[in-house]
């Protein structure tokens, strides 16, 4: 194993794949961030880029193709970058996970949804700073629960 950094490059295409799962994951920080209207404040900045994303239709389902099949599939690219981009569509499928468990049982939004929902967009914030420093350094992030799946797919 090598320890050079990777170049600059590998590491701009490997933030930028993880900001697929954090934009999806802002939806469930609504509770919290309702809750907390400072904390609030921390994601004015993006306001603007998160209307234009979420205002085009089918944003996030291109933007998931072209990642999977544009980068994690493109064996031209570097290990580095291809196993980051999995990384970030392995846990853009699992935020799907919580979706369709509101939608199949349609829960009130009691204690136990918020919760849960707060719970949610924390880890995958988490997993964006962490993932974002980790590249930014030209260290491989290891997410939890995601790492393992996304060694075995690249």
């Amino acid at each position: 194993m090598s320890n050079t950094s990777p170049p600059p490059t590998e590491r701009l295409i490997s933030i930028a794949a993880y900001t697929l799962p954090f934009l999806n994951s802002l939806q469930y920080g609504r509770y919290l961030l309702a809750q907390h209207p400072g904390l609030a404040l921390l994601f004015d900045p993006i306001v603007p880029f998160l209307a234009f994303y979420r205002s085009v239709p089918y944003s996030s389902f291109v933007a998931f193709f072209a990642l999977y099949l544009g980068v994690v599939r493109n064996p031209s690219l570097p290990r580095y970058v291809r196993f980051n981009a999995m990384q970030a569509v392995t846990l853009d499928v699992l935020l799907v996970v919580p979706l369709l468990v509101h939608r199949i049982f349609s829960p009130a939004p009691g204690p136990l949804v918020v919760w849960s929902s707060n719970a949610v967009f924390v880890f995958s914030l988490v997993c964006f700073l962490y993932g974002v420093a980790s590249c930014v350094v030209g260290r491989t992030p290891h997410l939890p629960f995601v790492a393992d799946a996304a060694s075995r797919q690249i």
